[in-house]
Formats: C-alpha cells, structure tokens, sequence
C-alpha cells in the first residue's frame, strides 16, 4: 500500500512539492521510518519537515526575519525630519547627522529608508526667482484673464528673443551606451569654450508659425533694431494670419520693449497689447515651450558652423506644424489657473 502510494510522488522534483508529499504520507498514518524507506527525500529533511508541521499545523516555510534593521521607524521618522529640513543634503551628510541620533547606517542605508518614503533623488527644477512684486504683477495679469477661453487666446500673437548655440549647447541630450563607451563618438556631445550663439527673434499664434529673424552679429537689442524688425516681421505675419480681423500682439518688459518710441510706433499701427506683462514670467508665455521644441530639433541636426546652424533654425522653424501651436495657445486657460491656483 505504501509502494502504491509514493510511487507517483518519487516523480516529485521540487521542495515545495516533496515537502507536500511527506506531510501527505504523515497525514495517511505513516511513520517517519515508513518514509524514510521511500526514498523520497534525505532522512533530516523529513524528520524536519514533520517536526514543523506539527508545531505550525502547516506545510508552508516560515520566512525568515533577515537581518535586524538597523532603525526603528522613530528613527526612520527622524531622518526623513532632516531631509526635509535641508532637500539638497547628502547621503553621507545626512548618514553622519543620523549617526550623531544614535543611528549606524551607512549612506546606502540612508537612501534606501527616503526611497521607502518616497523621497527619491532628483536633478533641481530651474525656475525665476520672483520677488513680491513680481508675484503681485502675476496674480493681477491671470486675473485679468481668468475668463478668457482657448478662443480667445487663439487671438494673440506671442513673441520673444531667443538664442541658439552650437555643438548641442542649447539643450541637454541623452545617450544610450554600453560599458567602455562614454567617449564613443556617438556617445559624446562636442563642446568648445566660447561657442557662436546665434540670438533670434520669433512670433507665433494658434495659426501657425509667424517670422522669424537672426539678430546679426554685433547688433544690439536696442529699440531701433525692435522697430525695425515690428514693421518687417510682425506686421507681415498679422496680416498673413488674421487680415483684417483684429489680434492681440504679446512682449515682455524687456527695455526696448518698452521704449516710448515703441509704444507710439505699437499705438500708430492700431496694434492692441496683451498685458501688462508681469515681469519673470516666461511660464506665462506658450513660445518659451516653442523655443525648447525647437532647439531640441535644431539640436539633432548637429550643425557644425554658425552658417549652418542659421540654416537648420529657419527650416526647423517652418517645418513647425499648426496642429503643435495651436495645442500650446489652448493651453493658457489652464495655466492662467495654475498660476492663481498657486497664488503667483
């Protein structure tokens, strides 16, 4: 009877399984000797297993504990108090400030337990530094235009300054390589010491891409180049995208924005102005987004000459379609929330 009934369970390869079959054998009335005889398993490993199964009941392994943390979830609590107090601390830094609380841990310790809390290691947003009247100018301008819908955004023509370097220098790139490979020629992203930067000035609405122009070399951003590049650029661009219909003309407040010679030139040609802009607010403003889908563009062309590099911008730019604009002005309703949201 005994034969009949562990013949199939020799078979049996696993330790969860061959555990299984013991307690089965155990259950039936066989003694420790009878399997023993089968074979089934080493002689200790089946006194062992049904040693355990009579003071646990079950056939399931007790996990084990591990090693002992080296912290007790006060002093798990404690550390995450002193990350947060100081976010730009160190693991060593902060595994030496927890030593002096009675913690021994290692730095690889200290980011384990902030990783459980969730507190991961990140690269520092970049953003303006905004004072309080900045804050203030911002709150007053999305007020203002807090009602205003995607429609009504789709009215205004953005513009801005922006520049271009060489070698990549306009953006961060991201490379996939292997061991061995971290100065592979296709793994690398050239820099120069003083590398060409190329400054251009660009509009755009929900219709599409307007002008855009390269500020030649050694001229200023002085108001006579602003009103000279108005009259060859924007107004072109406004007639081309709205005729007759009345748009809005957005610019920040940079000085030869605001020059009276402007203002008069703007007031003359029936140009109404979105604002007034609040300073430091480029999150405000759909083209700074342009700009960096732009770059990132320019930036796989790898242009190796500023000649070049003009050449890839204008073709980039064009090549921008109406479809991506027009998702850039629907956003400004819900960043105009954001913003109040935020309180500035």
């Amino acid at each position: 009877m005994l034969e009949i009934i562990v013949l199939p369970l020799l078979t049996m390869v696993t330790c969860k399984e061959t555990r299984a079959a013991i307690i089965a054998l155990h259950k039936n009335g066989f003694t420790g000797k009878d399997i023993v005889a089968t074979k089934i398993a080493p002689k200790s490993t089946i006194y062992r297993f049904i040693k355990n199964f009579k003071e646990r009941g079950s056939i399931l392994v007790k996990k084990a504990s591990g090693r002992p943390r080296k912290s007790s979830k006060r002093q798990d609590r404690l550390l995450k108090r002193i990350q947060l107090r100081d976010r730009s601390a160190t693991s060593a830094e902060l595994a030496q400030e927890w030593q002096q609380a009675g913690v021994s841990a290692s730095a690889r310790t200290v980011r384990r337990r902030l990783l459980e809390d969730g507190l991961v290691s990140r690269r520092a947003a970049k953003k303006p530094l905004l004072s309080k009247k900045n804050i203030r100018d911002r709150l007053i301008f999305c007020r203002k235009y807090s009602e205003w819908t995607a429609e009504d955004w789709g009215k205004v023509i953005f513009s801005d300054e922006a520049p271009f370097r060489l070698f990549g220098a306009s953006g961060k790139r991201l490379v996939r390589r292997r061991k061995g490979e971290r100065y592979h020629q296709s793994c690398v992203m050239p820099t120069v010491k003083h590398p060409d930067t190329i400054h251009v000035w660009g509009c755009f609405s929900s219709k599409g891409v307007g002008s855009l122009t390269i500020l030649p070399k050694n001229t200023a951003m002085n108001k006579e180049w602003y009103q000279n590049t108005l009259q060859q650029q924007l107004l072109p661009t406004t007639q081309q995208q709205f005729g007759e219909e009345q748009c809005i003309f957005q610019h920040d407040g940079a000085p030869c924005h605001k020059a009276k010679v402007i203002t008069k030139w703007l007031g003359d040609q029936n140009v109404e102005i979105l604002g007034p802009w609040p300073g430091n607010s480029p999150d405000l403003n759909p083209i700074e987004n342009l700009w960096s889908i732009l770059k990132r563009r320019v930036d796989k062309q790898k242009p190796t000459n500023s000649d070049k590099l003009q050449e890839v911008i204008m073709k980039e730019w064009v090549a921008i379609s109406q479809d991506l604009a027009q998702k850039l002005i629907e956003s400004m309703p819900s960043q105009i929330a954001e913003v109040l949201k935020k309180k500035g």
